[in-house]
């Protein structure tokens, strides 16, 4: 038997590491290592950083930042916060938004099955695209939405035609 035998998308057959159910050999790789994996360890299980990182992402809310001729406006999305969880700020051209998700009190009671839904502190930093009024700055949540809008303050002009003159 030869090297080329036993490499399954090469020669058309599939031996070895071969395609289950019509998907790739590395799949099917994958399978294998992960039932070695399964009978070497047992029940145990390890969390996976899919996981770990999705964690993450789900305490970190997602953001618009949209700019009129008149206002920068931060929509987030905090689902599951309270108004009174969540705090604004706005320093030197950034807009902090921090809070925390709490955890129900009545847990328990219960047995948990399964759970996929987080729980800890978060913060999201914006740093603003033009220079705003703070004294102005208006911040509404609703419905888990928190919209900050943040009157831009009206700067001298940018630019500005020069004259030259010629030296005598």
């Amino acid at each position: 038997m030869s090297i080329r035998d036993l490499v399954p998308w090469k020669t058309g057959e599939h031996r070895g590491l071969g395609r289950r159910n019509g998907g790739s050999p590395i799949g099917s790789l994958q399978r294998e290592m992960n039932r070695l994996f399964e009978d070497f360890f047992g029940e145990m299980t390890f969390p996976s950083l899919d996981a770990e990182w999705g964690e993450l992402a789900s305490l970190t809310p997602s953001i618009d930042v949209s700019q009129t001729d008149d206002a920068i406006q931060v929509t987030a999305e905090l689902p599951g916060i309270e108004e009174k969880d969540v705090d604004v700020s706005l320093s030197e051209g950034v807009l902090t938004i921090r809070g925390e998700k709490r955890r129900e009190e009545d847990r328990k009671d219960k047995k948990f099955h399964h759970v996929e839904r987080s729980y800890g502190s978060f913060q999201r930093s914006i740093l603003l695209p033009a220079e705003v009024d703070s004294e102005k700055v208006d911040a509404i949540f609703r419905n888990g939405v928190l919209t900050v809008t943040l009157p831009k303050v009206e700067s001298p002009e940018t630019s500005k035609k020069i004259a030259v003159h010629h030296a005598e």
